[in-house]
């Protein structure tokens, strides 16, 4: 029994209960609420407490049994039309966010909206989730811990941490020229600079190891090449002398040691002092560094960490570093979709194949290699099936790890979409500021 039918048991109201929305006042009939008894007016019907009331209504006044709501009055009408038809409508000029909390707080559902009204909703909360999704997607990119390498590093925050700090105006303008390209034609041409230098850098890396350019002492011994030699450390000087002046105008050494595009750039330099300092310690006949060379040889393969300094330069490396980032459930996805085919196809294989003699799939290791570059459409064609079952597992296997690798695929591409326009337009309004 209702609640006022417990104060008035008797009286010729008891089948009407008076509502208040936001100073609309309506009286509606039992009958039309127990139509939708899971909606909120309906289960007041069933309250049996003034608790119980105020749990489903902001007031409630027993004397004349009318129940408050503290919502849009506007928006009402169209819930007095869903009582009145069962069905429901978009409101005009309200936001599709602000209508589906509002049917959600009256407890209406989806599936109630009427045929003229259902596809555009859909439409409109799927754009508008993904307003959402770029909005999230900024606060990671721009709002978040220093971390995130797509941080904006000239942005306000960063500005406002160097009031009260020594030499303020000097380093704030370093700061900003160094960290913002766009910012004067000083910035530009220092970024035009760096990034000539990278790409420096690499080709004489590639350069270095082609055997046309290599040369031997008289021990026979094989030495640097002096005008590679002059180039890499030419490079070198220059980005040890920007990270140090990076640092040294940084507004927090914490945050910007932190920041994963300046390890990068410690990374790409490093090498090369730790090189430096093994070749003068073998040259003093240590016999403790047996294995410097082969040390030496593994600092001088980590210059390859030079190539992803063209990320502090390119907005499509942040953002394929943003999609990687935000995308590990579909990473995780595609690994255990292909793990999970890997090794199904891989014991397939192997049972079909090991009585025959022609063919290389006689182990499951072989056949867990067979399989990978099967699913992932690689082919090198070192091992093949040779049987005709052997041969249609393997069409199986090509044309589920198509299947396999598309699905996740779409969800990271669309991510890396998203990030990239949004990317370009901060760039494209940063220039204009």
């Amino acid at each position: 029994m209702m609640y006022g039918q417990i104060l008035h048991p008797h009286s010729p109201d008891d089948c009407f209960i008076n509502v208040n929305v936001g100073g609309f006042k309506q009286r509606m009939e039992h009958n039309v609420l127990n139509r939708f008894p899971q909606t909120r007016l309906g289960r007041l019907l069933c309250c049996s407490s003034k608790e119980a009331v105020l749990e489903l209504c902001d007031d409630f006044t027993p004397s004349e049994m009318e129940y408050y709501f503290d919502r849009n009055p506007h928006f009402f009408y169209y819930v007095l039309n869903f009582y009145l038809t069962g069905k429901l409508h978009l409101v005009d000029g309200l936001c599709v966010v602000s209508f589906f909390q509002e049917i959600e707080y009256w407890g209406i559902k989806e599936r109630h909206l009427d045929f003229c009204c259902s596809n555009k909703f859909h439409e409109l909360m799927g754009l508008a989730e993904d307003e959402c999704w770029d909005q999230r997607s900024d606060e990671l990119q721009f709002h978040s811990s220093g971390s995130s390498i797509e941080e904006l590093s000239a942005s306000e925050d960063n500005i406002e941490m160097f009031e009260g700090s020594l030499c303020a105006d000097v380093r704030r303008n370093i700061w900003i020229r160094l960290e913002n390209p766009v910012y004067s034609t000083s910035a530009k041409v220092m970024a035009v600079a760096s990034l000539s230098l990278v790409i420096i850098s690499i080709v004489a890396m590639c350069v270095h190891s082609m055997p046309d350019f290599h040369q031997v002492d008289l021990n026979e011994r094989e030495i640097e090449n002096p005008a590679l030699n002059f180039f890499e450390n030419l490079c070198v000087l220059f980005f040890s002398a920007e990270f140090i002046l990076r640092l040294a105008v940084a507004p927090s050494a914490r945050k910007f040691l932190c920041s994963p595009l300046n390890i990068i750039d410690l990374m790409s330099i490093m090498p090369f002092y730790f090189t430096v300092a093994c070749d003068i310690m073998a040259d003093g006949e240590n016999t403790d560094l047996e294995n410097v060379g082969k040390v030496v040889q593994i600092l001088r393969l980590m210059r390859v960490f030079r190539i992803l300094k063209l990320a502090r330069h390119s907005a499509g490396l942040r953002s394929l570093g943003a999609t990687l980032r935000n995308s590990s459930s579909e990473v995780g996805q595609l690994v255990l979709f292909l793990s999970v085919g890997i090794s199904m196809f891989s014991a397939l294989i192997y049972f079909v194949e090991r009585e025959c003699q022609e063919s290389a799939l006689q182990t499951m290791p072989i056949g867990w290699w067979w399989a990978t570059i099967s699913m992932t459409t690689v082919g090198y064609g070192d091992t093949f099936p040779v049987t005709l079952a052997g041969k249609l597992i393997g069409t199986l296997c090509i044309l589920s790890g198509l299947l396999i690798v598309a699905l996740p695929i779409t969800n990271i591409f669309n991510k890396f979409s998203k990030f990239y326009e949004r990317k370009k337009r901060i760039d494209l309004r940063q220039s204009n500021n």
